[in-house]
């Protein structure tokens, strides 16, 4: 059996990469943080750092330890945290990830009144298309915009949004707007590039509208990232196609041939089973759930 306070101090030096700098954090000495990893690794009959001027990486051996030990740690700081969480008031760190539309221009804007709420919750916000992995803690809570696969996550379904063409009034008052879909074919187009993995399924919905030489020959601009997307339209570019949520707060904005849209979006708020009686949680999903209806999306 290892002991853990050994594996403390392994852990430590591991990501602090010297045993100077562990030892401060931990509030011993180099020798004394030296010693025990000698003792680790003695015990163990492998070595776990290898030991340079520069100072100290990770032995494949000790990659693997580590990456075990770092999960351990993080989940009896998960623990002790929901261990002193009162039933009552919500607080300790709250760690979301959601998409980088969604989290940077609706949810991002409406954290401060949920801090007002809540201010003993430290909340950090993880804006990212791709999918955190929930059960290895790099989350607590994700926002996304696909049913997770996982046995092991709760999913609150949060909204659902659909997608729609969009220009700038400036624009449109040079250029004319379209009336149909064939109309498309003399405006300029700000897409998705069909190549990139898309953030959801209905991202690349404007190329599918038009056939592939009209893509190829009117798109003005190919960006991996809606906000982008929108920025651009906002400054007169072109036609973009995106979630309506997006343009809902800026009304120079105008949906065109709003007869067509992209295919519904359901979105979901998921969760560890193992965080389903956390407090921080609760208040967070409640209040989102709460900002959505009032969006009315």
């Amino acid at each position: 059996m290892m002991d853990w306070d050994k594996l403390r101090v392994f852990h430590a030096v591991a990501e602090a990469g010297s045993f100077t700098h562990a030892g401060e954090t931990l509030n011993l000495s180099q020798s004394a943080v030296s010693r025990q990893i000698s003792a680790l690794e003695d015990g163990l009959g492998v070595p776990l750092f290898h030991r340079h001027a520069r100072g100290l990486s990770l032995t494949e051996q000790g990659e693997a330890l580590n990456h075990t030990v770092r999960d351990i740690v993080a989940k009896l700081t998960m623990t002790e945290t929901m261990i002193g969480e009162s039933r009552d008031i919500a607080k300790g760190p709250l760690k979301v990830t959601a998409t980088s539309a969604f989290g940077s221009t609706w949810l991002t804007p409406r954290i401060g009144e949920f801090l007002s709420l809540y201010p003993d919750v430290q909340l950090t916000l993880l804006i990212d298309d791709t999918e955190l992995d929930l059960g290895m803690r790099e989350a607590d809570v994700a926002i996304r915009v696909s049913a997770p696969r996982q046995p092991d996550l709760i999913q609150r379904h949060l909204m659902a949004f659909r997608s729609h063409l969009y220009a700038h009034q400036d624009y449109l008052q040079k250029r004319g707007e379209p009336q149909s879909v064939a109309d498309l074919a003399n405006h300029d187009l700000i897409t998705f590039p069909q190549d990139m993995r898309a953030p959801f399924a209905n991202t690349h919905w404007l190329r599918s509208l038009v056939d592939s030489t009209v893509a190829r020959n009117r798109t003005v601009l190919q960006v991996n990232n809606l906000y982008a997307i929108v920025r651009a339209v906002e400054s007169g570019l072109g036609i973009g196609a995106f979630p309506d949520y997006l343009a809902k707060e800026r009304p120079e904005l105008v949906r065109l041939l709003p007869d067509l849209s992209g295919s519904k979006v359901d979105a979901y708020f998921v969760y560890p089973e193992e965080l389903r009686h956390s407090k921080r949680i609760a208040v967070f999903r409640d209040f989102l759930i709460r900002k959505v209806t009032e969006s009315q999306f």
